[in-house]
């Protein structure tokens, strides 16, 4: 049948509400009763279908009662609009486009700078008057060449375009204003939606027949859409509704291009296209049928088809304060809260992967949410991470019964209190902000919940480490460590994070009854490694071997003729053993303990005694010191003047007495039976982590 050609219907995708428009005209209905400033759109249905809700409008703030409710329309108003509607107590409802919004603020910052600004737009629209009323500064509109020719002389100018103006007019005048102004500052602040249809009818318009845009007479971006159409396509037709196309002139063999304004509503649309088979009154009744059947179904194919839980790509057309508006190809544009964006770092022109959460959500929007996307992938990042025994990454969120709620990739996860440290914890709040590492416990993939654990990761960690230092552990190497307890048979040394014991009798070169009389808790020391059983895991140190042996010192330290401090540490029939530091002592001969001579060593010093003595010999090789206690009295008689002795005085059978001989009086170093170096049972001498 011929005349199904006429189904080849082509309608634009970008055709229609745009997210501006179709928010200004429900925010209308929602505000009823109400009264708008100028016609919510320049659109007679709409207009006219507001008026039955109660909407009217009104040309100015004078013509409004006080105290009335009013909607700004989509293209806004200047400042003067705002003040006079306050000073009648008007509840004002703002219903500005984000768009123009975003110039008014640019126009205002003119302002303040005092930079002239340029609107290139029709002069008497509303939308160009309300931008020029948000500046005190010099403003102009300019939509020819003239009118740019006209302009007086300026050094410097901020240039900003209407919403609807097609791009190739601005950035030819904007080439034209660049000539006589020295500084321009451009801002191309036409809307993305109207870019994209006015770029979508030139496409459409070369390969159709007939081209209809549909749009109210009134409305400046539908009659832009018929101007760029109609240089393409001669049988190019401008119409407010499908009343419209009876008079034009329509070959079966004809494609038509279809498009609509901002402010044409879907019903207007559909209509055209439904009543496509009426044109021609050719066609039998079964035929006009089947050609209404086959137009729907051409415009439903121009149409993305979508479905709750689908994911697609959409390009972003506007960004407000509290959702983002996305083209996703759809007769409605889809609509974004800020709350389901994943990142907040989007701007308009991105592409973005959304999902499908409702068809409509009751207000004839689709709406999405990218967060769902990012969750669903999260969540299968956490079961892959949980079945291959990886940690996750969290962040704790809230302190609740029992544990803290942490968030995994946007997913809650519970961690029990008893699994959030290696210790009890009082305060589970202090974890609220903090990240950390976790490991999965529990998971339910039907619930979708997770229980996770932040001690088993330390555990973890804590072993891992402990086995580097296990490997590390060099035995004859000398590492610092920290006295952490002391018990009587040594003391336990932290070497970085393993313990090592040092034993009482390699705490110092001398005697030790106790080890805290050598060392204290929290002291840092350098200690030697002897030996490492990590079978066991039992380390043995030694403190003394870091330090010099006294001996190989000691004729350093205390040369002949030197008067220093000691200890009486024993005494014998042949004299006295004076501790000069641990591990050296030195014998003052019973002939050298006092003055005058004495009939055995207790008459002139005891044990415990600290005494001044004079070194009169020191034998390195053979360990032994020879110390004077009576030639220190001396010294200190002759510089007396109030001496009780005088070395004259000293009866000659009172003279000091040869010193015994060596083997009668040997420097006996310290009996083994006298300090017993005893290694510590294992059950009391235990390694402890």
């Amino acid at each position: 049948m011929e005349a199904r050609a006429i189904a080849r219907v082509v309608l634009a995708r970008h055709a229609g509400f745009c997210f501006g428009v179709r928010r200004a005209v429900e925010t209308a209905e929602q505000s009823a009763p109400a009264v708008t400033l100028g016609p919510i759109i320049h659109n007679p249905q709409v207009v006219e279908g507001l008026e039955g809700l109660g909407v009217t409008s009104a040309e100015s703030p004078a013509d409004i009662p006080e105290g009335a409710r009013v909607v700004i329309r989509s293209h806004g108003v200047g400042q003067a609009a705002y003040e006079a509607l306050k000073a009648r107590s008007c509840e004002i409802v703002d219903a500005t486009c984000p768009f123009v919004q975003r110039i008014h603020d640019m126009a205002r910052a003119a302002s303040e700078s005092n930079t002239p600004l340029i609107v290139i737009g029709e002069g008497e629209h509303p939308e160009v008057q309300g931008i020029l009323g948000w500046t005190s500064a010099p403003a102009f509109a300019v939509m020819t060449e003239d009118d740019a020719l006209a302009l007086p002389p300026l050094e410097k100018a901020l240039v900003v375009a209407q919403t609807t103006m097609v791009k190739a007019r601005f950035d030819a005048l904007c080439r034209l204003l660049a000539e006589r102004i020295p500084s321009l500052d451009v801002h191309a602040t036409i809307c993305t939606a109207t870019r994209d249809r006015q770029e979508e009818v030139a496409e459409i318009a070369a390969r159709a027949d007939v081209m209809l845009v549909v749009g109210g007479r009134e409305s400046s971006n539908s009659r832009k859409l018929y101007r760029l159409a109609a240089d393409i396509c001669p049988r190019t037709h401008f119409i407010e509704s499908a009343a419209e196309l009876d008079g034009i002139d329509i070959r079966p063999s004809d494609t038509i291009g279809i498009t609509a304004g901002a402010s044409t509503p879907d019903c207007i649309i559909k209509e055209v296209v439904a009543r496509m088979n009426d044109i021609e009154k050719k066609v039998t009744p079964e035929e006009n049928q089947e050609l209404e059947v086959m137009s729907e179904e051409a415009i439903d194919k121009t149409i993305v088809q979508i479905r709750p839980g689908q994911i697609i790509t959409g390009k972003v057309e506007m960004i407000t304060d509290d959702e983002v508006c996305v083209n996703i190809g759809y007769k409605s544009d889809g609509i974004v809260k800020k709350s389901e964006l994943s990142s907040t770092d989007v701007k308009e022109g991105d592409e973005i992967e959304v999902e499908v959460v409702k068809v409509n959500d009751g207000e004839g929007n689709v709406l999405l949410s990218q967060k769902n996307i990012i969750n669903r992938k999260a969540w299968e990042e956490i079961c892959a991470k949980e079945e291959a025994g990886e940690f996750v990454e969290g962040v704790g969120k809230e302190a609740v019964k029992g544990g803290l709620l942490a968030d995994v990739a946007g997913i809650r996860t519970f961690i029990p209190a008893s699994q959030l440290s290696l210790r009890y914890v009082e305060k589970i709040d202090e974890f609220v902000g903090q990240p950390m590492t976790l490991k999965i416990i529990e998971i339910d993939k039907t619930k979708k919940r997770i229980v996770a654990s932040r001690k088993a990761v330390l555990m973890a960690q804590e072993a891992e480490k402990k086995k580097k230092i296990w490997e590390n552990l060099e035995v004859g190497s000398v590492v610092k460590g920290i006295v952490r307890r002391l018990a009587d048979f040594g003391a336990f040394v932290d070497i970085g994070g393993v313990d090592g014991l040092v034993h009482v009798t390699d705490l110092s070169w001398g005697r030790v009854k106790h080890p805290s009389d050598v060392v204290s808790v929290g002291q840092e020391i350098d200690v030697k490694i002897l030996n490492v059983d990590p079978e066991r895991e039992r380390i043995s140190l030694s403190y003394k071997q870091t330090q010099p042996r006294p001996w190989t010192v000691a004729g350093e330290k205390y040369p002949v003729g030197s008067v220093v401090e000691g200890k009486v540490v024993r005494i014998t029939t042949f004299g006295a053993f004076v501790e000069l530091e641990p591990g050296l002592d030195g014998l003052v001969h019973i002939s050298q303990c006092a003055l005058t001579r004495i009939a055995k060593v207790e008459d002139a010093v005891n044990v415990g005694d600290i005494v001044r003595v004079k070194v009169l010999d020191v034998n390195t090789e053979a360990k032994r010191i020879s110390l004077s206690i009576r030639e220190v009295l001396e010294d200190e008689a002759l510089a007396s003047d109030e001496g009780e002795y005088d070395i004259d005085d000293i009866p000659a059978e009172e003279a000091p007495v040869e010193e015994a001989p060596v083997e009668e009086a040997p420097v006996e170093e310290a009996p083994v039976e006298e300090a017993p170096v005893e290694e510590a049972p294992a059950e009391e001498a235990p390694v402890e982590e």
